[in-house]
């Protein structure tokens, strides 16, 4: 995990270079990411934040997203990066971005640690994808079942006995 970031940040460093970037997080989940990823990127930046909720108990996305956090910032003429943990229907991101680019930011696009594309329904440009992995529920690393396992180290999946499937 740590090498690919690094990797990404190399780039996503190259491609802001002179540009007033800021990352967008999208909490909880992608906080981990965020943390390892604004450590290696060598050129200035800022960092907000925003909430959504999309699963709630559940391991597969309601459909429904809601914003429970939003910026604190206004982002008008930045250049933002959203910085996600993982992409899988493609809904909490496409809305995130539809009310992010009525903010009129000088770019926007989009970063993930783990993108399920098999599980698409909207179609969503990523500009910067960790991993392709496959339809499991991943947690761990920042991404959780029902508020647990952030804390693990390391991405596993997560075997059905425990959210009973």
């Amino acid at each position: 995990i740590i090498e690919r970031t690094c990797e990404i940040a190399r780039q996503v460093s190259a491609d802001y270079e002179g540009k007033d970037l800021w990352l967008i997080c999208v909490l909880k989940g992608g906080v981990t990411f965020l943390v390892d990823l604004m450590r290696q990127i060598t050129i200035p930046h800022s960092v907000d934040f925003m909430a959504t909720a999309s699963y709630g108990a559940s391991t597969e996305s309601s459909g429904e997203v809601r914003i429970l956090k939003d910026l604190d910032d206004p982002i008008e003429g930045r250049h933002i990066l959203i910085v996600e943990d993982i992409i899988d229907s493609g809904r909490t991101i496409d809305y995130v971005t539809r009310i992010l680019r009525e903010r009129k930011p000088a770019s926007l696009r989009i970063c993930t640690l783990l993108n399920k594309a098999d599980r698409r329904e909207v179609d969503v440009p990523i500009d910067y994808i960790g991993f392709d992995i496959p339809n499991e529920f991943v947690v761990g690393y920042g991404m959780d079942f029902d508020q647990l396992y952030r804390n693990l180290p390391f991405i596993g999946v997560l075997k059905s006995e425990i959210y009973g499937m």
